[in-house]
């Protein structure tokens, strides 16, 4: 447990003193002071920096220091003071452009060559310019109606691939003992296949409506938005008898942030400028699995 704000830096390749450099300049320029914790380390396939600052960043402060690792090859996280990885007990994670490659809603929509209308909705509801997704949600699958179910069969099997490091991921925060949750605004069609194939404890997503082999154009039952992402999250947290801040969270739109609000570590995976800005890590180049480096102890 650090008593000060620790910075991490993640990247594929051998971290650079020139990043070190960078950083404790821009620090010293913001009248703080950047102290080495300890040397540039190889982890697996990643390499790791870290350092503790002598006082809280502000937001702006953070993101100019993740553009000055960004140049040097480096994504990088901010632990807060008093963060204790041990203590970590639940993973919850988005699906859509998080956990898989794709937006599943999209995808489907390109078989009926709605792609283009269905896609620029979701763009502007994950960069929080539609504010209420479940509106959103209605719009998007209102144009999905006369689709073949058969059509979500292939987009699994020829389109949906785990975003990299999801399988190391999932096996790291398992043996971990962590409680992994899925949770998305997409559909519990690739959920559930997913929970399955990568062995989450728990998933929770929207129901399409399917009658006579055709998508109706309808949700069933409450739609998971943000809101409940975060409840689902506090369940998860109550059946594993810890507090909000024991978990860590990864999201890429704005329908993630409550979710990821108040989590003891949130992770905006190559995600929208409005997540990046409030998460406490932002993965632009490392994989998924580069999460288990932050709460290792």
């Amino acid at each position: 447990m650090s008593k000060h704000l620790t910075l991490v830096a993640l990247s594929n390749e051998s971290i650079s003193l020139e990043l070190s450099k960078a950083l404790s300049n821009h620090a010293q320029i913001l009248g703080i002071e950047l102290e080495t914790i300890n040397g540039a380390a190889k982890h697996g396939s990643y390499f790791s920096q870290r350092w503790s600052s002598s006082k809280t960043l502000l937001p702006e402060a953070k993101m100019a220091m993740r553009e000055i690792a960004l140049k040097h090859g480096s994504d990088l996280a901010f632990l807060s003071p008093g963060f204790k990885p041990l203590d970590t007990k639940v993973l919850a994670m988005d699906m859509d452009s998080t956990l898989i490659n794709i937006e599943c809603i999209d995808e489907i929509a390109d078989f009926t060559g709605k792609k283009t209308a269905v896609s620029e909705i979701t763009e502007a509801t994950m960069r929080g310019e539609i504010k209420d997704f479940k509106e959103s949600l209605r719009r998007r699958v209102a144009l999905l109606e006369g689709v073949s179910a058969e059509v979500l069969e292939s987009v699994y099997r020829e389109r949906l691939r785990p975003n990299p490091g999801a399988k190391e991921l999932l096996a790291g925060a398992t043996e971990r003992g962590l409680y992994t949750l899925l949770v998305s605004g997409g559909f519990t069609f690739f959920t559930e296949k997913l929970r399955l194939e990568l062995g989450f404890k728990q998933a929770q997503a929207n129901t399409l409506e399917i009658v006579d082999g055709k998508l109706t154009g309808k949700v069933i039952g409450e739609i998971v938005d943000g809101a409940a992402k975060a409840a689902y999250l506090d369940q998860a947290c109550n059946f594993m008898g810890c507090q909000k801040h024991h978990s860590i969270t990864m999201g890429d739109g704005s329908n993630d942030l409550p979710m990821m609000h108040g989590s003891g570590i949130s992770i905006a995976y190559r995600a929208k400028p409005i997540v990046k800005e409030k998460a406490d890590a932002a993965f632009d180049r490392v994989g998924l699995d580069a999460a288990l480096l932050l709460i290792a102890s």
